[in-house]
């Protein structure tokens, strides 16, 4: 496949579709960042089973023996049995295990049970897993009541208030423990007036042991051992290849970090990193983000190739380059705001590898360091990814989803005209400073908020973009054409909170993941408070509802308020006002409202769900093995893909 007939849309399977994206000017960079790039890719694809793993106990072992059976059934391929193997193998490549990637639920078989077990029973032993299983049968034994049972291990991630949140989420961050258990262990441990606070918890299973607590360490000494090393085996390839000797170092301060797993030299990393800000190509590499966790500590492993886009850059440098104006005048307490707003280093980039939970489906935006006192002190980190923006658009067009979804013409005009820029700015402001904005109190706990902590923070950031995507000040600095193009940015909000990202969760199911949680969240506090003055309405036409705003300054307002709330939430750690904004309108699901919107997704055959297909590096050798250059290919379909990475990239059973 060539940049003349590149397509963005590939296959479809279950409620996904994949997409793929393009390396823009990817052939404009130096050889040296090509091997650069290629060799950070490898340690990325390195991490791949210990995102499996981290999501299921039975995850690597019920993936291999999937493949085994696909790869050499040799029975009806076309059966229905056989079809509905190859859509749920599909699923489990495309979420890293078996539970859905996005509601956390597990997914349900649509082949029989018998089918399953007769299959692995008429198949050379050979193929399958069986290392420590010994024989079929007790394969089966372990992963056929994970498989098929709907009590067995039943959701990845619960974070329903008032249950045992540890005990009954199947990720695999503990182990014989329970949630009062893992949270007094780390409150003996935290000191919350630490000058440098470390991010306990990270990078450890919690276990108990002759009912003694303690933690397993992620390490190449301790647990993902052997996937680690190969991570630092490329890692050290690819330090030969730096941009310069402070690059080079936050590689080596990594490849320590991996080492040992000590906490102090993941800080002293995350400095490194933040500091790093003059190189054109960057990465992200490890336990990062805490959302898979229901108690929000476990970080877990992803991995990201990025080459800046120059373009792009220009216009996030605005935004950063007034940081300190945004902070002066967000409408939150002062008490709450930065007086000095360090290193925010903002950037549009390209991305070139996707791996662990960033693949196949990715974020659009991310802002790092988590910790907030490194935001504070050293500043962060944040892309903007454009050419996965621009698939995701791309993919978009022609689904219908504006006709059947959006009021009237007038609306899905501003939408057509404005809703990709305005989508992109608000990506720009929730990534570049909604993340690194505000400030907790000395003596807080970052952690205070809990399995609530998470979604306040998406709330936080979403708000602080929305309130000033509607500010003059976007389109004084250019950013924006004119003063009502923030109302695209503001009728798909609310449309997406309160109706569309209904598409996402199975019906009868309440919302659990966090940035859904954020979105409903906002759009139902906006209309439930703005019910007095009709700021929002939900309308019906033919029996479909919609969405109208009536009053688009007052909506502004409305965010304001809300943004001053949830600001004061986390910077005072109030964990009983978290629990209570979440749970009254970030939760519950209106019955016949998602039976409505789950009619009209299917009528319109769009699934709710996008992933991405990674293009493929070759490197090009001269015939002493010299690397020569390094090309692009995007010919790899999605089964092909995941085949080849199951075989080259598995390091864990």
């Amino acid at each position: 496949m060539t940049n003349s007939d590149f397509k963005y849309a590939d296959e479809r399977f279950a409620d996904v579709q994949m997409l793929r994206y393009r390396l823009n000017d990817f052939e404009s960079l130096s050889l040296n960042r090509k091997i650069f790039i290629y060799c950070l890719s490898q340690a990325t694809l390195y991490g791949r089973d210990i995102t499996f793993e981290q999501f299921g106990k039975y995850n690597l072992l019920i993936r291999k023996t999937l493949e085994a059976v696909y790869v050499n059934y040799d029975g009806d391929r076309n059966s229905d049995e056989f079809k509905a193997l190859e859509e749920y193998l599909k699923r489990v490549w495309f979420s890293s295990g078996i539970y859905h990637h996005y509601g956390c639920d597990k997914f349900s078989p649509k082949f029989s049970e018998c089918f399953f077990v007769e299959t692995l029973k008429h198949l050379n032993p050979e193929l399958l897993p069986l290392h420590n299983c010994k024989t079929v049968e007790a394969l089966c034994g372990l992963i056929v009541p994970v498989m098929f049972h709907p009590d067995v291990l039943p959701v990845k991630v619960n974070k329903k208030d008032g249950d045992d949140l540890v005990r009954t989420s199947a990720c695999t961050f503990y182990e014989n423990v329970t949630q009062e258990e893992v949270e007094s262990y780390y409150a003996s441990k935290k000191d919350t007036a630490a000058d440098q606070p470390l991010s306990y918890g990270l990078n450890t299973t919690v276990v108990k042991k002759d009912g003694k607590i303690c933690e397993e360490v992620w390490s190449m000494d301790g647990k993902y051992a052997k996937a680690i090393e190969k991570i630092v085996y490329w890692l050290n390839k690819a330090s030969k290849f730096a941009e310069n000797d402070k690059q080079r170092k936050v590689i080596e301060t990594l490849i320590r970090y991996y080492k040992f797993g000590d906490l102090h030299d993941f800080n002293e990393y995350c400095i490194e990193w933040v500091s790093e800000t003059e190189s054109q190509v960057d990465f992200i590499n490890g336990f990062i983000e805490v959302y898979d966790d229901p108690l929000g500590l476990k970080g877990t492993w992803e991995g990201l190739v990025e080459y800046r886009d120059q373009e792009g850059t220009r216009r996030t440098r605005l935004i950063s380059d007034n940081a300190q104006w945004f902070e002066d005048n967000s409408p939150i307490d002062d008490r709450f705001k930065k007086k000095h707003v360090n290193g925010v280093s903002a950037n549009v980039i390209c991305a070139a590898m996707l791996g662990g939970g960033e693949y196949p489906s990715t974020a659009i935006g991310i802002n790092l360091p988590n910790a907030d006192w490194i935001r504070a002190r050293y500043g962060s980190k944040s892309v903007t990814i454009s050419n996965i923006i621009a698939s995701y658009n791309e993919a978009g067009r022609s689904s219908g989803f504006k006709d059947e979804f959006v009021i009237d013409e007038e609306t899905r005009d501003l939408i057509s005209k404005y809703g990709d820029i305005c989508d992109v700015i608000h990506t720009d402001l929730h990534e570049c400073l909604g993340h690194g904005s505000g400030q907790l109190l000395p003596s807080v706990d970052p952690d205070a908020l809990k399995a609530y902590g998470n979604t306040i923070e998406e709330a936080r950031a979403d708000l602080f973009g929305l309130y000033y995507i509607a500010d003059v000040k976007l389109v004084d600095l250019g950013l924006l054409p004119d003063e009502d193009a923030y109302k695209a940015e503001y009728y798909s909000y609310i449309m997406n909170g309160m109706l569309t990202q209904l598409a996402r969760i199975k019906e009868g199911s309440s919302i659990e993941e966090a940035h859904m949680r954020d979105r409903a969240l906002i759009a139902h506090w906006c209309y439930e408070k703005g019910r007095d003055s009709n700021v929002i309405e939900l309308v019906k036409v033919n029996d479909n509802t919609y969405v109208k705003i009536n009053d688009y300054k007052r909506l502004r307002m409305l965010f304001a308020e809300l943004l001053a709330e949830v600001q004061r939430i986390k910077s005072e750690g109030d964990f009983a006002a978290a629990r209570n904004l979440v749970e009254a309108y970030g939760v519950t699901v209106n019955k016949d409202l998602h039976e409505e919107v789950l009619r009209r997704y299917a009528k319109l055959g769009i699934p709710p769900y996008k992933g991405f297909i990674n293009p493929v590096l070759k490197p090009q050798y001269t015939d002493n093995g010299e690397i020569i250059d390094i090309i692009v290919d995007y010919t790899e379909t999605y089964g092909q893909q995941m085949l080849r990475y199951s075989k080259e990239y598995s390091t864990l059973i």
